[in-house]
């Protein structure tokens, strides 16, 4: 891990999921294999395709697609170079990169109605909102967040107090001098007890903790790639089909897919077709979420209630599923313990 990239850290896990850089130091991460956060000046969004030009080719030099990078957005714009911020924005976004922006709101920052219109992937608190005086404002941003369904990070971090904060904000990833690598260069995060309290136990162990690898199709799959993929192992009881990212987009049933694809003139109907045409809308948990709370999610849709769950990271990439004949196992086992 270069002294030129920062770790982005995932305050539930302890792990580093990203590394936060600038252009002029992209080639200080050309051997890293994980996705980069890339700063990014307003002004060359607005310049349009000739100023991104160097942009494109650093990344190219460095060995890094667009999926791999998400750009965070600096700077103020003008009223007048709106459209060209937005027109600049989907372009990138069109390309594959993910969008982000750093201080949103603020004296220095994109006005919170442009990042309304422009649903960025992530919003950046700078460190001067990461202190209990200014919590009202962070969490006015959390909230804005949880709204566009866009992630936040919060920079500067410096005293395990502000990671108490961040947790209770509901904040998972974060990035600073506390959260800096070590001699050896691994990062060490100060992770909370966990709570063993009766209320905690009662809600039993966490889906990471009962996962299983999913069978993943890219969203544009058709029919008969999910047949073969059943015909693999009869063991496979869904098949998730995910988007460029690893995110999921939609789950088929073993069940209810197989029965489709055989009535009379499936095959036909079917075989060239996407498969989202018989796919339902996936049923995703957080890995962290408690054993009995994902039954409360299994539970929402009666005609569904025995598909497989989605369980997804803290970018919302699919990590697994989790069975809910497992979770039914495993409540069980918790009352009978308790009884």
């Amino acid at each position: 891990m270069s002294v030129q990239t920062i770790p982005v850290v995932d305050l539930d896990t302890g792990g580093v999921i990203a590394l936060h850089t600038s252009l002029p130091n992209i080639e200080a991460a050309r051997t890293e294999a994980l996705p980069l956060l890339l700063d990014l000046p307003i002004d060359l969004v607005v310049g349009g395709t000739g100023a991104l030009a160097p942009l494109h080719e650093a990344l190219r030099r460095a060995g890094k697609r667009p999926r791999e990078v998400i750009l965070v957005v600096r700077g103020q714009c003008p009223d007048q170079d709106r459209r060209a911020l937005m027109v600049g924005l989907d372009g990138l976004r069109a390309i594959g990169y993910l969008l982000a922006f750093a201080g949103p709101g603020g004296f220095d920052g994109i006005p919170l109605d442009l990042v309304c219109d422009a649903a960025p992937y992530l919003l950046v608190l700078p460190p001067e909102l990461v202190t209990p005086r200014r919590a009202p404002v962070s969490l006015s941003m959390v909230a804005l967040a949880r709204g566009l369904g866009a992630h936040v990070l919060a920079q500067g971090v410096e005293h395990e107090q502000q990671l108490a904060a961040l947790r209770s904000w509901g904040v998972r990833l974060a990035q600073g001098p506390l959260l800096a690598p070590g001699p050896g260069g691994r990062v060490h995060v100060p992770l909370p007890m966990p709570e063993q309290t009766d209320y905690a136990m009662a809600l039993g162990p966490r889906v990471q903790e009962l996962l299983l690898p999913a069978v993943t199709l890219p969203e544009a799959a058709n029919a008969e790639e999910v047949v073969e993929a059943f015909g693999h192992e009869p063991s496979i009881t869904s098949v998730i089909l995910v988007d460029e990212y690893q995110r999921p987009k939609a789950s088929l049933d073993r069940s209810r897919f197989l029965l489709s694809f055989a009535a009379r003139y499936g095959h036909a109907l079917h075989g060239k077709k996407p498969a989202q045409r018989l796919a339902d809308p996936p049923r995703t948990v957080p890995k962290t979420t408690p054993a009995i709370a994902a039954m409360q999610v299994a539970g929402r849709d009666s005609e569904r209630v025995y598909d497989d769950l989605v369980v997804t990271d803290e970018l919302n990439r699919c990590l697994g599923i989790v069975r809910v004949s497992d979770l039914i196992r495993q409540v069980s086992e918790m009352e009978s313990i308790r009884r």
